[in-house]
């Protein structure tokens, strides 16, 4: 298929190219993905690729880009209705399930910014900064939600909202790892056992 040619626009086209890029990526690593393999994989020519695209490094940091918006859309904007303090935190806990179990349609499910932590960690360069950026947005907003718990006074007596942003952020790290690498049958009801904790609910 050429996205010149969908009937869809290129913008969706584009689209579905990253969601399939984030699916690859996400068994093949960010690092080994790269325009001829991702092409291959959509049974594509590369200047079909190489047009939108132009360099594995433009792929790799649009495929980032990508997955941020999978995480505003099915995380993040849901977690919003909700009113700040538990309730806002637990809507985070079920948004996070969400993206980390997968939802068909939209997101194949496990977290491409964890693991490209480990990919990158060691590197330099554009995509380490993207990592490294979107991790920090993760952590920032974590954060914005344990402080507005702590501000309308529903974390437990001298809880630290910056500590348990970083529980949290390791909870939500070990709950990924649990579901794609041990496939824990028990790893949902885990976290929310780690995150009553937190919460003292």
């Amino acid at each position: 298929m050429s996205p010149r040619n969908s009937q869809e626009g290129p913008a969706a086209a584009r689209r579905h190219i990253l969601d399939r890029g984030v699916a690859v990526a996400l068994v093949k690593g960010l690092r080994a993905l790269s325009i001829r393999r991702l092409a291959a994989d959509m049974d594509m020519s590369e200047a079909d690729l190489i047009g939108p695209f132009e360099s594995k490094e433009t792929l790799q940091l649009s495929i980032l880009e990508r997955v941020g918006e999978l995480i505003v859309e099915i995380v993040l904007e849901p977690t919003a209705a909700a009113p700040p303090g538990r309730a806002r935190l637990r809507a985070l806990t079920e948004g996070w399930i969400r993206y980390i179990s997968g939802e068909p349609e939209r997101c194949p499910g496990g977290c491409l910014f964890s693991m490209a932590t480990f990919e990158y960690d060691a590197l330099a360069g554009p995509v380490r900064d993207a990592v490294v950026d979107g991790m920090m947005q993760w952590r920032a907003y974590l954060v914005e939600a344990t402080r507005e718990a702590a501000d309308v006074g529903e974390l437990p007596d001298g809880a630290d909202p910056d500590q348990l942003a970083f529980e949290l952020m390791g909870l939500f790290t070990g709950f990924n790892m649990s579901v794609h690498l041990f496939h824990d049958p028990d790893a949902v009801a885990r976290l929310w056992q780690g995150v009553g904790r937190l919460l003292g609910t």
